[in-house]
């Protein structure tokens, strides 16, 4: 099932934008929050299932990655980072290997690996 929108795209990007002028980390935390959960929803939707939680607390958790279906309890394979971290991740600003180096991205499982999907394309851009 395709992963339901929340974050309408103009309000995302602008959040980006918002966040990425101000410095990742002196961005607002209301921009922050936005520009997190549309991130998480842009990646839902660009790898969609239910194999990999992806958490960046307190904001926002999605389910994706096509793999076995998890419904129930905590998934087999877990992602979860800090809200600054996962933004430079989403624009580009960091690679994976980079955040998973540092050890600030913390990864469970046989899917943890976002690489394929980082940066989010519409986190790239101006426009969204």
């Amino acid at each position: 099932m395709p992963s339901r929108r929340r974050i309408d795209p103009i309000d995302g990007a602008a959040a980006v934008q918002a966040c990425r002028a101000a410095g990742l980390d002196a961005a607002a935390p209301p921009d922050v929050a936005t520009a997190v959960r549309w991130t998480l929803e842009e990646l839902a939707l660009a790898a969609p299932g239910r194999a990999v939680e992806v958490r960046v607390p307190p904001y926002a958790a999605v389910q994706c990655l096509p793999g076995p279906t998890h419904r129930r309890g905590t998934p087999p394979t877990v992602i979860e980072t800090d809200p600054v971290t996962w933004l430079r991740l989403a624009v580009g600003e960091v690679s994976w290997a980079e955040a998973l180096r540092d050890g600030a991205v913390l990864a469970s499982g046989a899917r943890a690996d976002l690489s394929a999907w980082l940066p989010v394309p519409a986190a790239m851009t101006p426009s969204g």
